[in-house]
């Protein structure tokens, strides 16, 4: 299925669901994201260390590890969803996560690895979906959102801040 298949177009998500081509497969789309290592290499994250673009911005690091826990928590939206489960879902600070994640003091080794596995994981997930289930919806963050909307989500979220860094981290080297 391709993102023009998401039933409804949640508003917020959008911004992350945009940045994946039209025609993608969600499959596809995941498994062409699932390393970091093929986009930028550690090393050139290794080299910026804990530099900050600018004060009270997150280091590479912090943000890797916000790409891993919004991974983990909207594939937990798609999973029980798909299980069509009713149950409103809430939102999650992420800036209180970044504050507990601990980020800065992992190496990007680490990181590149954990995100690589969940990645995985979620591809694995998202192959048991069959067409239905990829089209179930619930509700996230006070707004209704499917299965299929949530996995272009973890496509876009990751292109997000892949961009940011490149944008505004890798010019500090």
């Amino acid at each position: 299925m391709t993102k023009s298949d998401i039933p409804v177009m949640p508003k917020f998500f959008d911004r992350y669901i945009n940045l994946a081509d039209n025609d993608w497969l969600l499959l596809d789309a995941l498994t062409q994201g699932a390393s970091f290592e093929n986009l930028i290499p550690a090393e050139t994250l290794e080299k910026l260390g804990d530099l900050r673009y600018a004060p009270e911005k997150w280091t590479v690091k912090d943000i890797l590890q916000h790409i891993i826990d919004t991974e983990r928590i909207m594939s937990y939206r798609a999973m029980r969803i798909a299980r069509n489960d009713k149950t409103p879902l809430p939102g999650f600070d992420e800036v209180m996560f970044g504050e507990n994640a601990n980020g800065i003091n992992r190496t990007i080794p680490d990181l590149y690895e954990e995100y690589s596995l969940v990645r995985q994981s979620n591809i694995a997930m998202f192959k048991s979906f069959d067409h239905d289930m990829l089209l179930r919806s619930g509700t996230c963050s006070d707004q209704p959102i499917s299965a299929i909307a949530l996995g272009f989500v973890l496509v876009g979220h990751a292109t997000h801040h892949v961009n940011v860094i490149k944008e505004r981290y890798l010019p500090l080297l």
